[in-house]
Formats: structure tokens, C-alpha cells, sequence
């Protein structure tokens, strides 16, 4: 009789977008593989049980839809657990064993993303064939072998579409019960781990002397939300203001408080005037009058020498706008720890010593530099007069930041375009000006060569904010746009449509005034996070605070129709999350349910790769999904109400970790 040809296997353990575990079965050293028992160690590794005659053996009989019995396969068990974090990390075990059956191979992980087509099922492997090529040889020999992998709690089933391309669909009960136990634990539990315990975000950064204005909206939005991200994430983030507070600008500023303090005593910050049109009138004054431009010039070499006097003068107009800075922090929710430019000044000869004693300084037309390859102009670190600049400032802060701080991430909030006056002395793109201070840094040993290893440093560029017209946002008199004011603005928009829509009536003063806090500045972060934030964006009032399409606006008020669903049932929704069950029957419910289940692969992706476009967009995709549920499926007195209050409640928790994690305050009624 004839024997049948013995079928390859392939078994799909972890469903991760990213990096997942799947295991090419076969003629594998995992055949055979048993669990450690405590009188029998050596099956931790199976290549000390089985010869090569055993590891070449037809892979173990499984439980098959069939239904059949099939002999146990003994990793199940491993399979049916609650899973943490980003969706299959929980599979870090099966992970390693990976590496125990194909030790000669050293890329065996599977490409799983969702599938574009709902219809062919939830997660797709699309290189099954590669990977069967690497461990068991010609491709061709995967064609036509298949058969469904062991029975799990996780996986519903698995088929093939095509040559090499295997299909999962998940088990509606295990979505259920993921997402009923995150209700009970709580949403920390879906936290993405992530291969860095310290971080540094450098962002904000203004001047001082000068008002924060629109310019320095995005690298605050954006460089809070990134830090947000990476706290849920567990990683300690040293959040860092970067202020521009040291310089050769604070020579004119000293001379000119003087000119009108002679005491060198400001009574108040009112006295002081606008710091703005201080800075202006203290500029002019230097450009126009060449004895005030020299006694400017000394006033610098007194501060930076340590002159009592000088000191204290530069630590008043630092106060003074730092409190400024800090009314906008407030408003916008953003906490950051100053450590300025004058911070790092005393570093400054250390950290250059170190580079010069590896030979990486030169002289050049008189300046100290350090040539980059590839680059025409060097990195200028100590000028033609012996005076420090940005670049040694920045380098000396990288420095600090590795070294004292012991972060292994660094990364920088600033915008992409030419920066000539902000922490830059060279007319150069941002992008450029990073490339080569990263390069002197791998030069000197402080960054690895490779960019995928850690410490690592990144550069989180960033697009202007335009008017209407097209051109840089600005006021009608051509002026920067300030943005305490474009703040108030978003405000009282908001506020008089509450009242128009006579909310001034039903609501508390203080309910008007908070829920108009939340709504407007919540829109102007969003219009700003929702784009690819390497892209310039049109800044329109009317288009962030419409309450349809993709805003903060119908967002907040979608939440906030959620929370009135569940407070209409008259149910108490903590009982319900300790007594009741989710259940996943409609489609729209298991749509729902699956979106939910991917919160944290986003977290983490948009983490990795620095773009919080990407939570905007799951968050917006959250609440389509959310209405289409509702829409057919009744809620409040129907059978399944318990099932259907408890997914309303998962959608509304995730929801307020996604407003969080951009900074967004929500709403509950509206």
C-alpha cells in the first residue's frame, strides 16, 4: 500500500502588526518538544533529548476542525492566556523557541499585518514562503502543504490565500474576553513594552525675551504628545525645555533694562512693559547706536564672567518669561523641566576636550570644527573669537543627557524647515544640521554607527502652520501670531456656540467655561496631530472647531454620546463590568471589539516611528466603528444590553486614553 505523503505544517502563534512568532513546522527539532518537568530539565532545550533522526521525524498530530482526535500538542497551553501590552507580545516564550529550532537562521520572523479585505479574516503572514524557503529549503516544497494549526483560545483559523500567504481569523469569544478583562484591569494593561527604559524629549524651546507664539505651537503639541506615548508606555521620559537663554542677545537686553531700571530693581512684571516690544526696542537700540551696541558687547563678557550684577539682571528678564511661558503651558496641559542653554555652559570645555583629545577638532580660518563626511561646511564649535555657539551647546547637552541623565533615547521636537536664529549659528536645513550633529556624535563613540540600535538619537521634524493664504500664519498687521491669543480665540468660539445652542441656560458657569477649555484647545492640538507632522498644515478656525468629520469637536462629542448611552440604562457600570459578559455576536460588535484590541499595536507603532497622525487616525476610525455599531445594533433595553453597556465602556475608556495621550481634556455631555 502505497504511503501518503507526510504534510509540512505551518503553525501562526503570535499575531503582531510588526513582529510576531510563527513557527514553519515540519522536520523540526521542536517535533517531540515537551514541556519541563521538575525531574526531567534537559527538555528546556531540545536539541539535548532528540538526535537527528528524531528531529527529523513528521511533525506531532493536532486537533484539527476536522474533529478528530489528534494527538495533544503540548504548546496549546502556552496559547490560551490573557494577553498585556501590544497585541502578541504575550508570546515572548514561544518567541525564544524560535531561535532553539532554527539556530542557523537568523531572520525567521514572520511579516503579519492586517488584512486589507475583512473578508479574507483579521491578520495575514505574507511571507510564509520565505520563511519555509530558510528553514526547510525550496519554496516550491510549502505549495499545497497545510494543515490548521493547533486549537487555541487566540485563533479562530487559519487558510491560505495564495502561495505563501497564510490568513488568521481571531476567536470571537478570546476578543470578548481580552477586552472584558482590560475593563477590569484597566487600560494599563494594554501599555506597549518597549526596549528603552529612559527617554529625553527635547521640545517647546522658546527664547527667552520673546513671547511664545504660533511657531512654537507645533514642537509643544507634538513633543508632549511623544512624551505621553512613551510614559503609557512605561518609559521614563525626562521631559526638556530647552530654552534659549543664554547669549550674546542678553547684552543688549542687560544694558537696555538698565537704561531703564538704573537700579537694576524691576518693581514687578508689569513694569517691564510687553516683553516682546522690550526685546524690539533693546534690538533697535543696538542696530542704530554703536556706543550702546559696545557697551552691550561688555555687558556680555560681565555676565558670562560672573558679575553679580549682570547675573542678577539676566535672572529677572528670565523670570519674567518664564512665568509667561508657564500661562501657556497651563492652558495647553504641556509639563516641561527648563534645563536652558545656561544649564550646560559649564560642561561646555569637558565635552569639547573629549572631542579633541579623539582628534575629531580642528582648526579652521581660525574657528574650532569638526568636518563631517560628506559635508562641505563643518560643524563650527568654537567661533573665530574663542566664544562657544549652538552647536557646542548641543553637543554638550547630548553629552550630558548620555552620560549623567543615562537616557537611551534622545529626541528632538523642532521643525524641519531653515533655522538660522534657533539653536543654530549656520543657515542650514534642520534635517542637514541634525545629520551632522549625529554624525559627529557616532564619530566620537557616544552614538552607536547603527541608527537601529540603542542609545539612539532622533529628530522629529515638522511643517509650518500657514494662513489661508498660503504663507506663514500671521496676524492682518503681518505680525506673529501670539499664542496665548490663539488660544483665547479657540475659547470664546467655542463658549459662544455653547451658548447659542443654550447651554448657557442648563449648564453651571463653571461647566460652560470648562467644557469650552476643553473643546477649544483640545481642537487646535488635534488640527495640528491629526497631519503627517513632516507636512505643512493650513491653521482655519472653522475647519477644527466643525463638529463633523475628523475634529476634536465631533470626536469629544462622540465620547460624550457614549457616556450618555451608558448613563441612560440607569445601570451601574462598574457592577456590570464585576457581573456581566461581553459577547460579540453582531458583526459590528466583533468589528468593534477587534478595533479596540489594536489600541496598544498603534501606541507602540507611532511611538517607534515618532508620528502621532497615526493615533489621530485610529481614534477617528474608533469612533466610525463606534457609530456603525450603534447605529444597527440597539443598546439600552435590548436582550444583550449588559454585552452591549460593557463594549460602550470599552470604546469610552479607550477613547480617554487616546484624548490623554494627545493631551485632549474630554467631555461627558454636550
Amino acid at each position: 500500500m502505497k504511503k501518503k505523503k507526510k504534510k509540512k505544517v505551518i503553525r501562526l502563534f503570535s499575531l503582531r502588526k510588526h513582529e510576531c512568532t510563527a513557527r514553519c513546522r515540519g522536520t523540526t527539532a521542536l517535533d517531540g518538544f515537551q514541556p519541563t518537568t521538575k525531574d526531567d530539565t534537559d527538555n528546556r532545550n531540545p536539541s539535548k533529548t532528540l538526535n537527528k533522526r528524531q528531529a527529523s521525524a513528521s511533525p506531532p498530530k493536532v486537533l484539527t476542525q476536522t474533529g478528530k482526535k489528534k494527538k495533544k500538542n503540548t504548546l496549546t497551553p502556552l496559547l490560551d492566556v490573557t494577553f498585556t501590552g501590544a497585541f502578541g507580545n504575550f508570546l515572548v516564550g514561544l518567541m525564544k523557541l524560535d531561535r532553539v529550532t532554527v539556530p542557523e537562521e537568523s531572520d525567521v520572523d514572520p511579516a503579519i499585518a492586517p488584512c486589507q479585505n475583512p473578508k479574507f479574516g483579521d491578520y495575514q503572514c505574507n511571507n510564509a514562503m520565505g520563511l519555509w524557503s530558510k528553514v526547510k529549503g525550496k519554496g516550491t516544497q510549502f505549495k499545497g502543504h497545510y494543515e490548521e494549526s493547533p486549537a487555541s483560545e487566540m485563533v479562530d483559523s487559519c487558510s491560505i490565500a495564495g502561495p505563501g500567504f497564510v490568513n488568521v481569523v481571531l476567536s470571537r469569544p478570546w476578543i470578548a474576553k481580552s477586552i472584558q478583562k482590560m475593563l477590569v484591569d484597566g487600560i494599563e494593561t494594554w501599555a506597549p513594552k518597549l526596549p528603552v527604559k529612559r527617554a529625553v524629549v527635547d521640545f517647546s524651546s522658546p527664547n527667552i525675551a520673546k513671547e511664545m507664539h504660533v511657531g512654537h505651537l507645533r514642537s509643544t503639541i507634538i513633543g508632549d504628545t511623544l512624551a505621553r506615548m512613551l510614559e503609557f508606555s512605561n518609559v521614563e521620559v525626562l521631559r526638556r525645555n530647552h530654552v534659549g537663554d543664554w547669549g550674546t542677545q542678553f547684552g543688549m537686553l542687560i544694558e537696555y533694562l538698565f537704561e531703564k531700571f538704573p537700579s537694576g530693581e524691576v518693581a514687578n512684571d508689569q513694569a517691564i512693559g510687553d516683553l516682546e516690544a522690550f526685546y524690539k526696542a533693546s534690538k533697535q537700540r543696538f542696530d542704530s547706536d554703536p556706543v550702546f551696541k559696545e557697551r552691550a558687547q561688555r555687558a556680555v563678557v560681565s555676565l558670562q564672567a560672573g558679575d553679580e550684577k549682570y547675573r542678577k539682571a539676566w535672572s529677572q528678564i528670565c523670570e519674567i518669561s518664564r512665568k509667561g511661558y508657564e500661562k501657556v503651558y497651563q492652558r495647553l496641559g504641556v509639563h516641561l523641566e527648563e534645563k536652558g542653554e545656561s544649564f550646560y555652559n559649564p560642561y561646555i570645555p569637558g565635552a569639547l576636550e573629549l572631542l579633541s583629545n579623539q582628534g575629531l577638532i580642528e582648526e579652521s580660518e581660525g574657528a574650532r570644527v569638526i568636518f563631517i563626511e560628506g559635508k562641505n561646511i563643518p560643524l563650527i564649535v568654537v567661533k573665530r573669537d574663542g566664544g562657544y555657539n549652538y552647536a557646542s551647546t548641543d553637543l554638550t547637552a547630548l553629552w550630558y543627557r548620555l552620560n549623567e541623565e543615562k537616557a537611551e533615547w534622545i529626541i528632538y521636537v523642532t521643525d524641519v524647515g531653515q533655522r538660522s536664529t534657533l539653536r543654530c549659528s549656520l543657515l542650514l536645513e534642520a534635517n542637514e544640521l541634525f545629520g551632522m550633529f549625529f554624525q559627529a556624535a557616532k564619530r566620537a563613540g557616544w552614538l552607536p554607527a547603527e541608527d537601529n540600535k540603542y542609545p539612539r538619537a532622533s529628530h522629529v521634524g515638522f511643517g509650518l502652520v500657514l494662513g489661508e493664504d498660503g504663507k506663514r500664519f500671521r496676524t492682518r498687521s503681518t505680525e506673529t501670531v501670539k499664542l496665548v491669543d490663539l488660544l483665547d480665540e479657540a475659547k470664546n468660539r467655542c463658549k459662544a456656540a455653547l451658548i447659542e445652542r443654550g447651554k448657557a441656560t442648563e449648564w453651571t458657569e463653571e461647566e460652560l467655561e470648562k467644557t469650552a477649555e476643553a473643546v477649544g484647545y483640545g481642537a487646535v492640538k488635534y488640527a495640528d496631530l491629526k497631519n503627517n507632522r513632516t507636512t505643512n498644515y493650513t491653521f482655519s478656525f472653522d475647519q477644527m472647531l466643525n463638529d463633523k468629520g475628523n475634529t476634536a469637536v465631533y470626536l469629544l462629542y462622540a465620547h460624550a454620546r457614549i457616556c450618555s448611552i451608558i448613563r441612560r440604562s440607569g445601570k451601574d457600570i462598574e457592577e456590570l463590568k464585576k457581573t456581566g459578559t461581553l459577547d460579540l455576536v453582531h458583526p459590528d460588535e466583533r468589528t468593534l471589539g477587534l478595533h479596540l484590541l489594536q489600541f496598544a499595536e498603534i501606541v507602540e507603532e507611532a511611538c517607534t516611528n515618532l508620528f502621532p497622525n497615526l493615533l489621530c487616525e485610529y481614534l477617528y476610525n474608533l469612533s466610525e466603528d463606534f457609530t456603525r455599531f450603534y447605529t444597527n445594533c440597539q443598546v439600552v433595553g435590548s436582550a444583550e444590553e449588559t454585552s452591549r453597556l460593557l463594549l460602550c465602556e470599552a470604546t469610552a475608556v479607550v477613547m480617554r486614553k487616546c484624548f490623554h495621550l494627545l493631551g485632549i481634556t474630554p467631555v461627558y455631555k454636550i
